[in-house]
């Protein structure tokens, strides 16, 4: 009995309050995945290069090959799986795979130091700066902003030490395939505890060993609900170079919970999910059951037209089921960008050059879009171009070939070439800002490559550095980031107008300053140049709580209010791989100032009345978009600027009341 106790004293300790998984599996290893059908890119994770298997991949795996063994004592106890973890994860904190702490604490350094050096010399007011960077208990490979003010971070436990290694468990069976989530309160700043976990669902997979673990959504497809809710679908049932799972969740921001809903019709690791304009989530895309080279071209519909959008935050979805669409998404490649534009349309913009689609979602067809200029793009990033007062109605398309730094339109069923960026990126995210700016931040050379070498952290310089759309069109090179940010890189807007970077948990394990402390990632926070122009920002003090509909009016309260130029509605960001498909910027009319306080011969007097309370409070009327079709139902941030385009801290308001 002293004995057992002791396993279990020991087991806890292991186990409870940590955020570090079991690495290393002791699982053989599977079959190899199917051959990718003609035209389909190899899979990052598990073919680097068209003719074979890549080198550096496997040369990891042959240098990780020695088995673990796990305490005979621990196993009598705990089951063998149980200690094979323990023992796993022992020898991960022992440094395994040559790759030491010195190395990581003086990698950080180096790139601490040539941060200062590039940066000194960009004054803040034209490129902007970084500012904080701190450690995060998330890789961050999947990320959204929740209309709380928190950050949603996903993915997967860790499961390698050693960044010259795979470091996702893409063929990883049982409990070591597990998930993990936590949020980020920004409003208690960067330590520690402004983060919480946010446990996902315990399920079963069907992977032969019936191991219950934390829902597996490594790679899963995400987008918001009208309610507020992310919904997520696919993730990894493991092996095969990467098999979907057909898991549906939603996280509920309002209680911090996820609830699980039906499975969908077929497995889905690397899909893309967008809201269309009557609230529901189209699913598209995403390697199936079979493993990788297997898109499926099934799409979905969550939740199936039988049951009701989830409208408020007690419409919590649980057990709703999904439908297949009449039509197909026959994408040769995962994760393609999806928009739901101002027409109503779905564009389905894939990574093949001669797979650009047109879907109507309503009744369920597909149309051929012009072939894309320029030949295959890995993951790169789209952004649907704001618009004025109106929806989007064209996509910018860019990155996703380091060959390639243009950047091409589409717009009107036509695709034009636009201004270049510095250079080809790809793993890049961009992102619109309050003002209208785009901000790509992030990027590599390739998948797991920074310019020297597959699985080498050491990174070109260039990668780190932002870029800045103006206006214009035209780009401009800006500040560098403290880590190089490739593949599994993310970012998003805060309400405060800062920008969140993170993810790339290689270089999140390659420059980790204590790899034994549970804080697997990091964070960094990027302050546009708007947040340095001087003087006071505007302010926005009140705006309404009610549900608004569309094309009315409504007021908000600004102390601020004369100089107050514009007023911008900003859609949050929930994004993986360079796949944004939330985003959304629109211009709203502004219907009435302070300086209109003055009445208007033969003015009624209605008219008269409000403009003489708009001036005396300080109120700005303004008005909603037309349309669901311009502006999708939800929670949106809504930004007051000034001439400078300086914008106040974002307010949430919700879209779309019923």
């Amino acid at each position: 009995m002293a004995d057992r106790a002791w396993f279990e004293r020991r087991s806890t300790a292991l186990c409870a309050g940590t955020v570090v998984a079991a690495l290393a599996s002791l699982v053989p290893a599977v079959a190899q995945a199917p051959a990718a059908a003609r035209g389909h890119a190899p899979h990052p994770h598990v073919q680097r290069h068209a003719g074979g298997p890549d080198p550096a991949t496997t040369a990891a795996r042959a240098s990780s090959a020695t088995p673990v063994v796990p305490d005979p004592g621990e196993a009598a106890v705990l089951g063998r799986e149980h200690a094979l973890a323990h023992a796993q994860r022992r020898r991960a904190e022992a440094g395994a795979g040559g790759y030491p702490q010195a190395k990581r604490t003086s990698g950080l350094a180096a790139l601490a130091l040539s941060q200062r050096k590039t940066n000194t010399a960009l004054p803040a007011a034209r490129f902007g700066r970084f500012t904080e960077f701190f450690p995060s208990p998330d890789f961050g490979v999947h990320t959204a902003l929740l209309p709380t003010g928190k950050v949603l971070l996903f993915s997967f436990e860790r499961v390698e030490v050693d960044p010259t290694k795979e470091t996702g468990p893409t063929d990883r069976i049982g409990r070591t395939n597990a998930g993990r989530a936590y949020l980020w309160d920004p409003s208690l700043g960067t330590g520690a505890r402004a983060f919480r976990k946010a446990e996902p669902p315990t399920v079963l997979m069907p992977d032969g060993l019936n191991a219950p673990r934390p829902a597996p959504f490594f790679c899963a497809g995400h987008a918001y609900l009208p309610n507020g809710m992310v919904g997520v679908f696919g993730g990894n049932t493991g092996g095969k170079g990467g098999s979907g799972a057909r898991l549906s969740f939603v996280f509920d921001p309002w209680t911090e919970t996820w609830f699980r809903n039906q499975d969908m019709a077929v497995g889905r690791w690397y899909p893309s999910v967008v809201t269309g304009a009557d609230g529901r989530q189209i699913i598209m895309s995403g390697q199936s059951e079979r493993g990788t080279g297997t898109p499926t071209p099934v799409v979905e519909r969550f939740p199936a037209l039988r049951h009701p959008v989830p409208w408020h935050p007690y419409d919590i979805p649980v057990g709703l089921a999904p439908e297949r669409l009449r039509v197909d998404a026959p994408f040769r490649n995962d994760y393609p960008h999806l928009f739901s534009l101002r027409d109503g349309m779905v564009y389905g913009l894939g990574r093949d050059a001669d797979q650009q689609w047109l879907f109507d979602p309503v009744r369920e067809t597909r149309t051929d879009l012009p072939r894309r200029p320029a030949d295959f793009r890995g993951y790169g990033s789209a952004v649907p171009l704001p618009a004025g007062l109106r929806g989007p109605d064209s996509v910018l398309v860019l990155g996703g070939d380091p060959r390639d730094p243009n950047t091409y339109r589409l717009s009107g069923g036509r695709w034009t070439t636009q201004e270049p960026r510095a250079f080809g990126r790809t793993q890049d995210d961009t992102l619109i800002l309050p003002d209208g700016t785009l901000l790509t931040v992030n990027g590599a050379l390739d998948t797991r490559n920074y310019g020297y070498g597959p699985f080498n952290p050491k990174a070109d310089l260039k990668y780190r550095q932002i870029e800045l759309r103006d206006a214009r069109g035209r780009w401009r090179l800006g500040p560098a980031q403290r880590l190089p940010r490739g593949y599994h890189s993310n970012a998003l807007v805060l309400p405060d107008g800062r920008v969140m970077v993170t993810g790339d948990e290689l270089q999140q394990i390659a420059n980790d300053p204590d790899i034994r402390d549970g804080m697997d990632g990091s964070i960094e926070l990027y302050e546009p140049p708007y947040l340095h122009q001087g003087g006071r920002r505007p302010a926005l003090d009140r705006v309404p709580a009610d549900e608004l509909g569309y094309g009315k009016d409504f007021e908000v309260a600004s102390s601020t209010a004369a100089a107050v130029t514009r007023a911008v509605l900003l859609a949050p960001t929930t994004v993986t791989h360079a796949v944004n498909t939330s985003q959304r910027h629109l211009e709203l009319a502004v219907t009435a100032r302070p300086t209109a306080g003055k009445t208007k011969a033969g003015g009624t007097k209605a008219a008269n009345t409000k403009a003489a309370n708009t001036k005396a409070t300080g109120l700005l009327g303004l008005r909603t978009p037309p349309s669901a079709a311009d502006a999708p139902p939800g929670y949106y941030l809504l930004f007051l600027l000034d001439g400078k385009g300086v914008p106040s801290t974002g307010k949430w308001v919700k879209l779309g009341g019923r």
